[in-house]
């Protein structure tokens, strides 16, 4: 892969700055989460871009209702404002994952299309099975490629209490099948980042094949990023050093596409006091709690 030229600004000369936030509805959200955007929205600022929120809630299992509520009552305490959005629409809506299926569906048959993705029957634990050495953690295992050259044949077909359009989901024997991105082993994605300067990942080393829709008849989160980011012309992604790697897999979609790729800025993870990443475990860095706690949004923005 040639190395990406990458305006560090995020700056599009025919459609100007635009950032997003996007949070995911299954828990609180914490000070991790609330330091990242808010670099999110300055860099907007500084640059006269439009910041849009995004609610990303296609984790049907985890996403709840009194989740979405905090997310606008957590980020409206610490000061946030967006021009766009589930709660103020905008002309790239909807800006609910939810309800973008269609958009998901389009960016799948283009995938299927262009022969970049095949059906694999394993599941995330065949996965972790399949490796010599435990997985540490949370970056997802190198596919070994069970399924890769296996010629699975995939069916339409729509499982039950499934809505939608037909997908193949099923193979011949009717064994659910997710659907990963096959990369090209041994090549060197480049990108520059905005916070960590030029990234270098190795495809089928620092990571392998990567689901893309699920069994379960769900778009996977680096499918819908890439379309969300792509239909909602953003500019620059703002977000934690943790997904470093996902840009590297992400940059391949879009090269697959033809689509150009936004900028990215990653920024530091906060820790806690042991060193360990704020997670959504942490509920006493909530930003619900700190309210509740009489803590001062102002103070903790630097």
């Amino acid at each position: 892969m040639a190395d990406p030229i990458v305006n560090p600004d995020g700056v599009d000369s025919g459609k100007g700055y635009r950032g997003r936030l996007a949070p995911s509805p299954t828990g609180r959200l914490h000070l991790g989460h609330a330091k990242t955007f808010w670099t999110a929205q300055q860099r907007a600022r500084e640059r006269g871009g439009t910041l849009i929120l995004r609610n990303d809630d296609l984790d049907v299992q985890r996403c709840k209702p009194e989740f979405v509520e905090g997310v606008f009552e957590d980020l409206k305490w610490f000061g946030f404002e967006w021009e766009e959005g589930p709660d103020c629409g905008g002309p790239f809506g909807p800006y609910n994952q939810g309800e973008r299926r269609g958009f998901y569906l389009d960016v799948f048959a283009k995938l299927l299309d262009a022969d970049a993705i095949y059906a694999c029957r394993c599941s995330r634990k065949d996965v972790l099975r399949a490796l010599s050495a435990p997985h540490e953690g949370e970056e997802e295992p190198v596919y070994p490629g069970a399924c890769r050259d296996a010629g699975i044949e995939a069916r339409d077909s729509m499982l039950p209490g499934m809505v939608g359009g037909r997908r193949p989901l099923q193979d011949a024997d009717g064994a659910r099948i997710n659907w990963r991105f096959r990369v090209p082993d041994g090549e060197t994605v480049v990108f520059e980042d905005g916070g960590f300067g030029a990234r270098r990942f190795v495809a089928g080393e620092d990571f392998g094949d990567f689901v893309v829709w699920r069994n379960d008849d769900l778009p996977a989160y680096h499918l819908a990023v890439v379309t969300d980011d792509h239909a909602m012309r953003i500019t620059e992604v703002v977000r934690g050093q943790d997904l470093l790697t996902s840009t590297a897999r992400q940059l391949l979609v879009y090269r697959t596409l033809g689509w150009e790729a936004p900028a990215h800025f990653h920024c530091p993870l906060v820790t806690d006091e042991t060193g360990q990443r704020l997670a959504k475990r942490h509920d006493s860095l909530s930003l619900k709690s700190l309210r509740e706690g009489g803590a001062d949004p102002f103070s903790l923005r630097s």
